[in-house]
Order: C-alpha cells, then sequence, then structure tokens
C-alpha cells in the first residue's frame, strides 16, 4: 500500500493568501495544513507517501518535511507542473506506484474522527476499490453518487438537480490499475483529468464501492476561508478539552515505533514553541 497526497494547485478560491504561499502550507491552528492529511497516511502505517507539489514549492515542502525521515517515512515528491485535474496525480505517478495499491487523501481535505480509521482499515483489508462520502446540505458543490441497495448507480459532478446528498471525498483508496486507466482518460471541456472519469471506469467495471462515513467522522474541505477558520476552531476545542493533539507527526511516528526516543529527544531539543516541545515531553514520559 502506496500513499499520495495531492497538494498542488493555485489555491485560487484563498486569494490574496495564497499569492506567495500554497495553502497547503498555510495553518490550521497550530500545524501547516499538510500536517493533517499526512498524519491520516501515518496513522494507517503507510509508509512511502507521495506528495505531488507545484514546481515553486517543492524546497519549502522539504524545508518543512524533508524526506520523511524524521518521521520515520519515505517521502517522495512528485513535480506538477500546471493543474490538470486530480486524476492526473495517477498519471504523475505511474513510476511510484509500481502497479501497486494506492490510497490517496487532497491536501486540503481534513478528516477527524475515530471510526475513520476502522472504516478506511476495513476497506483496506476487503481489496476493494473505495471511495468515502460524506452527508451534506450542498451536494451542487461535489461530485455526488447516486446510490441504490448499497450500491452506487451513478457518479454526478457538482449536480444542478439534487438527486443525492452523497458527496464524495478526497480519498480513494483504488487498486494497480489506476495509473492505467487513468492514461485513458479524455480532458474535460475544462482541460483537466477527471476524478470523476476515473471512478466511471471502475463502475463501469463494477469494481467501486463506498463507505458513509457517518456522525463521528468530521470532513472539511478546506478550500475557503471559511472552512480553514472552522477546521482550526475544531481542532482547538478538541485539543484543549483533552489534552490530545490532533496531526502531530512525532507523536504518531513515535507510537509508530518509526522513531526512537533518542531521535524525537533531538526533535524536542530543537523545538522553540514551548507548547509544542512540552507535548512531545509528556509523550515520552
Amino acid at each position: 500500500m502506496k500513499g499520495i497526497i495531492l497538494a498542488g494547485g493555485k489555491g485560487e478560491r484563498l486569494y490574496p493568501a495564497t499569492i506567495a504561499v500554497n495553502k497547503h502550507l498555510h495553518t490550521i491552528f497550530n500545524k501547516p495544513m499538510i500536517y493533517y492529511p499526512l498524519s491520516i497516511l501515518m496513522l494507517l502505517k503507510i509508509k512511502d507517501i507521495a506528495l505531488i507539489c507545484n514546481p515553486e514549492d517543492e524546497n519549502l515542502y522539504k524545508k518543512l518535511l524533508g524526506n520523511g525521515e524524521k518521521f520515520g517515512i519515505k517521502l517522495t515528491y512528485v513535480i506538477q507542473k500546471s493543474p490538470k485535474g486530480l486524476a492526473d496525480a495517477y498519471i504523475l505517478n505511474r513510476k511510484f506506484l509500481k502497479n501497486q495499491r494506492s490510497l490517496m487523501i487532497l491536501g486540503d481535505n481534513f478528516f477527524y474522527g475515530a471510526v475513520l480509521m476502522k472504516e478506511i482499515k476495513k476497506a483496506i483489508n476487503s481489496n476493494s476499490n473505495m471511495i468515502f462520502c460524506y452527508e451534506v446540505k450542498n451536494p451542487s458543490n461535489f461530485g455526488v453518487i447516486q446510490t441504490k441497495k448499497n450500491k452506487i448507480l451513478k457518479i454526478i459532478e457538482k449536480p444542478k438537480n439534487n438527486i443525492s446528498d452523497l458527496a464524495i471525498t478526497g480519498l480513494y483508496l483504488l487498486d494497480n490499475n489506476s495509473s492505467k486507466y487513468a492514461l485513458k482518460i479524455k480532458p474535460s471541456k475544462r482541460g483537466e483529468i477527471e476524478i470523476t472519469s476515473l471512478l466511471k471506469i471502475y463502475l463501469e467495471k463494477k469494481k467501486l464501492k463506498f463507505t458513509k462515513l457517518g456522525r463521528g467522522v468530521s470532513w472539511l474541505d478546506l478550500g475557503t476561508f471559511k472552512n480553514m477558520q472552522e477546521a482550526s476552531n475544531l481542532v482547538k476545542i478538541i485539543e484543549d478539552r483533552q489534552g490530545r493533539m490532533i496531526g502531530c507527526l512525532e507523536e504518531i511516528a513515535f507510537n509508530n515505533n518509526w522513531i526512537t526516543k533518542k531521535s524525537l529527544k533531538k526533535i524536542i531539543n530543537k523545538t522553540k514553541n514551548e507548547t509544542y516541545r512540552t507535548y512531545l515531553q509528556r509523550i515520552i514520559s
């Protein structure tokens, strides 16, 4: 199982905040946005991860995350010269994937909830191609699925009529054919290799299932200032009340036995943020 984080794009909906800094490097409460999707893959114990980014942002990501070694993972940086659609990620990563299964998560999607991990692990263990859906009140803003008896009938991108309230989240579990199928897709009218086109190929072959994420899971698309603020508030409330951080990569790496106590102490000694430093010290003790 390999992981993919799609963190390219221009973030035009967040103008002017994204003129100089990619949106995935902006903070959600006390951590960069990119930490949260990366933490999901790490919690699932996926260590081999490709991060897709713009050419001008590669060095910034490397400054932040390095090659992943300090978190006990292997990060491969894949350059996307221009936004060509979500399914383009599978074309760009065909050498990285090497005909292996993958879990792709969008860098601007925020997920939280213990039930989420159980659902994804269940899907991984079932060897199914899976999309994860979430009930929304504004389905016209998303790609949605129409279902019957727990089977997908149709996939519609931003439907004008309310035919379903099950939005497709930015989490895709696909088999080793993802790159091969993506290469067959013709660009849409907006010139993109659409993820819905790729999912329809799997659907036509009757090899696509869905999981509905229930009330125990929070999901936000962080493409707007409002959603970024809501995610920040959610993280703050949970961390303040529980005393546990969300998306702390060092903690996950340590709990997975991917880094040693000695390595974590080195990180602590370099950490100037007193709150973050104290939290990491608590993990060791």
